[in-house]
């Protein structure tokens, strides 16, 4: 699935691990992703989540859409920051999953994402 993501190799967004149901993903802020204030876009640090989230979904045989995403921002990351996603399965089952990613700046946590799942036919 990732290598037809072509929005996240866009901006360089690297799996450094994978199995069903949990996923990271890591991506250094460049300067395209800073806005107005000199902080990374917001949007980015929710694509970033996204695609933990949706390596971790994909894992299995199915494949998986998102039927809801939040995002809480707490703490503003800037160019040049490394940002890692942590995806983790929380619940499971009949054609529904809930994951929970966790986004990091070294060891500072910086977002909070929920995101579930949906199975769909091919």
């Amino acid at each position: 699935m990732f290598d037809a993501d072509q929005a996240s190799q866009a901006l360089g967004i690297e799996i450094s691990e994978l199995a069903p149901g949990s996923a990271t993903v890591t991506v250094t802020v460049g300067e395209t992703m800073v806005n107005g204030h000199g902080i990374t876009h917001g949007g980015y640090v929710f694509l970033l989540a996204d695609t933990a989230f949706a390596l971790a979904c994909n894992g299995y045989e199915d494949s998986a859409v998102a039927a809801r995403a939040d995002i809480r921002f707490l703490r503003p990351t800037r160019l040049g920051d490394t940002l890692t996603a942590v995806a983790t399965e929380k619940a499971r089952g009949g054609r529904s999953g809930i994951y929970d990613v966790t986004v990091r700046n070294g060891n500072t946590v910086v977002a909070e994402f929920r995101g579930d799942s949906r199975t769909i036919t091919r």
